[in-house]
């Protein structure tokens, strides 16, 4: 499946693993996290066995588009397993934090060291069975910031569908925060 750039979300295109993601000519929100925060399973670059979750900016929100194999199936066959669903929507809302509040201290994506920042809730209500094998397209907008926190919700949806819904609180990582 394939969107018109016009309506809002770039092309797609396979990647090295099969997976669709964008298309875009700029890299992903997670292509920009510093080596030191790029090692998670959902999103990180340098993690060889994970996601490799790409989300771009589009507008006031980010976009994300992926497609689950079926070994993330559930309990329905051809439905995706509630905590992958999961996993979108945490990776997702964090690279919504992180460029949200790049731009809001008056920087783009490429001018200085990304943001990082990790859950500290995450609630997903889950609407209506979510198929593997179809592009899944994630939208996602901070809805509050304070100066170390951002609430970011995200719809996932399937087929034109809402299939999920999800609040993540996030919390600023510093480099000194890791250990």
């Amino acid at each position: 499946m394939h969107r018109d750039p016009g309506q809002g979300s770039p092309p797609l295109r396979k990647d090295h693993t099969g997976k669709k993601e964008c298309n875009m000519k700029d890299k992903a929100i997670q292509d920009y996290y510093p080596d030191p925060f790029a090692h998670c399973y959902g999103c990180g670059r340098l993690n060889p066995e994970g996601l490799h979750i790409k989300s771009y900016r589009d507008g006031d929100e980010s976009v994300c588009h992926y497609t689950l194999e079926p070994h993330y199936s559930g309990g329905v066959p051809g439905s995706a397993y509630g905590g992958i669903i999961a996993s979108l929507i945490d990776c997702h809302s964090s690279a919504t934090a992180a460029a949200s509040r790049l731009l809001e201290v008056g920087s783009a994506l490429g001018d200085r060291p990304l943001f990082r920042f990790v859950s500290a809730s995450l609630k997903v209500d889950f609407l209506k069975p979510t198929p593997t094998g179809k592009v899944l397209e994630l939208r996602g907008r901070v809805k509050e910031r304070t100066d170390r926190k951002a609430v970011v919700s995200v719809t996932l949806s399937a087929e034109g569908e809402i299939r999920a819904r999800g609040e993540a609180v996030l919390v600023l990582l510093r480099e000194g925060d890791i250990k």
